[in-house]
């Protein structure tokens, strides 16, 4: 009887000890990686889980709100501490007033540059929030923000400055809320008199009277898009210092206002002229493009 040769059954031996040992790691490594991932994720979760609740249960009552107006807010305090460090007496400038007391146009230029689609989430706008990470995928860099104005209006009142997770998973909280038990007329009332509009100017009655002499009621169509355009950084983009971002957002937001029908054709080349004036500068052919504005591209 014939036998093989020996290198054959050796090879056949370490065949058979390499495919016990393949089997035994991938054994070893199931049992680490699955239950054990598995009760690191269900502990996570957990985790968040208890968070929420416990900052739920400890988030203010916001049905006040209804009908008392705060008295002050989360950034009044943070800003007046802020002078203070610097040894400066705090400033706060600041008169209540209704939305019948804000020229119409006004208020459509803060929704037009701030929260389009004010009136169709709620709470959170995730289309916005889409588009902006579309965008930040495609210039690999973070661009525009997209919290809306109720998120604005959370901030505001109950929060900081400060950009952590945990800041922003408060907002969301506070915005849900804010929608749940006001409605939407109240939100945006609140907003435009407690938002941020200039160095110790809040609300815009006092913005109106501290950048234009004017009560909020008498506001231009371009003062309005420029108290609008100021927004984003309120405290750099003064109008007495005549900033080029600030002409460029204020034609931008123009031009919206005309194509969504809030100002006339006549209105708004009045507007787009009075703009000219007040920058110095040479009327444009047509309305600025919206590219590299950083601005939100409305609905």
């Amino acid at each position: 009887m014939t036998s093989r040769p020996p290198t054959v059954r050796a090879s056949n031996v370490r065949t058979q000890k390499t495919k016990q040992l393949s089997s035994g790691a991938r054994r070893v490594v199931g049992k680490r990686s699955g239950p054990g991932w598995g009760r690191w994720a269900l502990g996570a979760w957990l985790l968040l889980a208890l968070w929420l609740g416990v900052e739920f249960a400890r988030l203010p009552d916001v049905g006040l709100l209804r009908t008392q107006n705060p008295r002050t807010t989360a950034l009044m305090a943070q800003r007046a501490e802020e002078a203070l460090e610097a040894g400066k007496k705090p400033r706060v400038r600041q008169a209540w007033v209704a939305l019948g007391a804000v020229a119409p146009h006004a208020v459509d230029a803060v929704l037009i540059s701030e929260d389009a689609r004010f009136y169709r989430h709620e709470g959170v706008d995730w289309t916005e929030v889409e588009n902006a990470f579309q965008q930040s995928v495609r210039e690999a860099r973070l661009g525009r923000g997209a919290s809306t104005l109720t998120q604005q209006l959370a901030k505001n009142l109950y929060l900081s400055t400060d950009r952590s997770l945990l800041r922003k998973g408060k907002e969301l909280l506070l915005a849900r809320q804010l929608e749940t038990h006001l409605p939407k007329q109240r939100i945006l009332a609140l907003y435009l008199n407690v938002v941020e509009w200039g160095e110790g100017v809040y609300g815009i009655e006092a913005a109106a009277r501290e950048h234009f002499g004017v009560p909020a009621r008498s506001l231009s169509v371009a003062q309005g898009a420029m108290l609008a355009g100021m927004l984003p950084a309120p405290r750099r983009w003064l109008p007495a210092q005549r900033p080029e971002t600030l002409r460029t957002r204020a034609s931008v937001i123009v031009g919206r206002l005309e194509r969504e029908g809030r100002i006339s054709g006549a209105q708004a080349r009045e507007a787009q002229a009075e703009l000219s004036r007040f920058f110095g500068v040479s009327p444009a052919p047509g309305y600025v493009a919206e590219a590299g504005t950083g601005m939100p591209a409305g609905s």
